[in-house]
């Protein structure tokens, strides 16, 4: 779907954006990214993702050249454009904000690069398929194994995605709507665009982010849902059993909220059917999802205030 893109301040339809080749997110990946979507026409939880950017940036050496309300500015200038191009009452957006270490020669030198670039990506936004959280999706248990934290730290959400990619691509091969990724220890890490959950005897259980994983704001976000649910999320070291013997899956992103697993690979998860407390604490963050955006004070995307 097309979107319309900004591009230091620059606004136009994705196919007249242009990035200079000599920029070094193009040339090597220096770069670092976060994912929105709105409820209400708000992003959600911006001020998390945008300390996660910061944190990611500042784990590459990068500088961050926006302050929050200014990126905020950026982001409902973007979606106005947006608006005025694709949308009718009521859509909801899809916001990518990426932050790369800008123009500079072909070298490795951050010096060389004296001003950082920012793209910011809105196009409407389209959830998955009302059947995924009705019937669960599969997933595969991929052969790639997650960055190692001493290589490239999976900490920092970098615009540099090969791994995932990689991993994503082996699931798509096996007819798998995601795939999930152990670390260099064979535990279990992260699917390839999401966080990991398993229910066993009514405990949440996760991997914990030394595992080698993203910290997801959704993910993040489950922990705080549960204590106000009184459902136990708390994380752990799991393997291969640990899913297979779980009798409920789910994973968790910005796009997919909490997604309901119910197969890996041949083996189904525990009666094939989206288990209670997955649908107890989806139901409970898309409440909370519309309480915040409805209450919220942050500009609506699309309009200055």
């Amino acid at each position: 779907m097309a979107a319309i893109v900004n591009v230091n301040g620059h606004i136009s339809g994705d196919r007249e954006a242009v990035v200079p080749v000599l920029d070094h997110g193009f040339l090597y990946g220096e770069g670092v990214y976060e994912t929105l979507r709105t409820y209400n026409e708000r992003p959600f939880l911006l001020d998390r993702h945008l300390r996660r950017l910061r944190t990611s940036a500042e784990m590459i050496n990068l500088r961050v050249p926006l302050s929050d309300d200014q990126f905020d500015a950026r982001i409902a200038d973007t979606a106005g454009a947006a608006a005025t191009r694709f949308a009718h009452a009521g859509t909801e957006w899809y916001i990518r904000i990426l932050l790369t270490r800008g123009v500079g020669e072909l070298t490795y030198d951050p010096a060389a690069c004296p001003t950082p670039s920012v793209v910011i990506i809105v196009k409407p936004f389209e959830p998955p398929n009302v059947e995924a959280y009705e019937q669960g999706v599969t997933v595969a248990l991929v052969s790639t194994i997650r960055n190692h934290p001493a290589a490239v730290n999976p900490l920092i959400k970098s615009n540099n995605l090969l791994n995932n990619a990689l991993a994503m691509q082996e699931a798509v091969k096996r007819g798998a709507f995601e795939g999930i990724m152990r670390n260099y220890q064979g535990e279990l890490s992260e699917c390839t665009q999401s966080n990991l959950f398993v229910v066993k005897n009514g405990q949440v259980l996760t991997p914990a982010l030394d595992a080698g994983l993203l910290a997801g704001i959704t993910r993040e976000f489950v922990f705080e849902l549960g204590s106000d649910e009184g459902v136990p999320v708390r994380e752990a070291v799991l393997r291969d059993p640990d899913l297979f013997e779980a009798d409920e899956v789910f994973l968790t992103s910005t796009t997919r909220e909490l997604l309901p697993i119910t197969r890996v690979d041949d083996r189904v998860i525990g009666n094939g059917r989206p288990g209670p407390i997955t649908r107890r604490l989806l139901e409970a963050f898309r409440r909370r999802a519309e309480s915040l955006t409805r209450v919220s004070r942050q500009p609506t995307a699309g309009s200055r205030q």
